[in-house]
């Protein structure tokens, strides 16, 4: 039960961090940006690529974190948290080896969502499948 009530804790937080960075890169971009040294002032076109990913992002954290709270969903949840945390950190990988370093601010996400998407996995292998019926 305990390990139960730690996957649900795990899941609230990391989805309601999908929820807050993803609100943010839709609804204040160019702040939020601007923290990480990125500039997007009158850059329309950047603005709508960056509002796009926030709003996945969003929308993944809170399919996330209700795994905390709807039994049905639980194991969805981590598998989610595993792809879409693994995909972002591997994905600033990939840039990093393409393009270079970024600011300590863009690296310090890659590190966290790699871990986020490590920690995600070992839960998915350590959580008990649900059974389906008919399955």
């Amino acid at each position: 039960m305990e390990k139960l009530i730690s996957v649900k804790i795990f899941l609230f937080v990391t989805g309601m961090v999908g929820v807050i960075i993803g609100a943010s890169l839709l609804l204040t971009p160019i702040a939020f940006e601007a923290s990480a040294g990125i500039h997007l002032e009158n850059e329309v076109n950047i603005l709508s690529e960056v509002r796009a990913p926030g709003g996945t992002l969003m929308t993944a954290g809170i399919l996330i974190a209700s795994g905390a709270f709807i039994s049905g969903v639980t194991y969805l949840s981590i598998i989610l948290a595993a792809l879409f945390y693994l995909s972002y950190g591997l994905s600033r990988t990939i840039s990093i080896l393409l393009d270079g370093l970024p600011s300590d601010t863009l690296i310090i996400a890659t590190v966290s969502e790699i871990i986020i998407g490590l920690i995600s996995l070992y839960i998915l292998f350590k959580f008990p499948k649900p059974e389906y019926e008919g399955a």
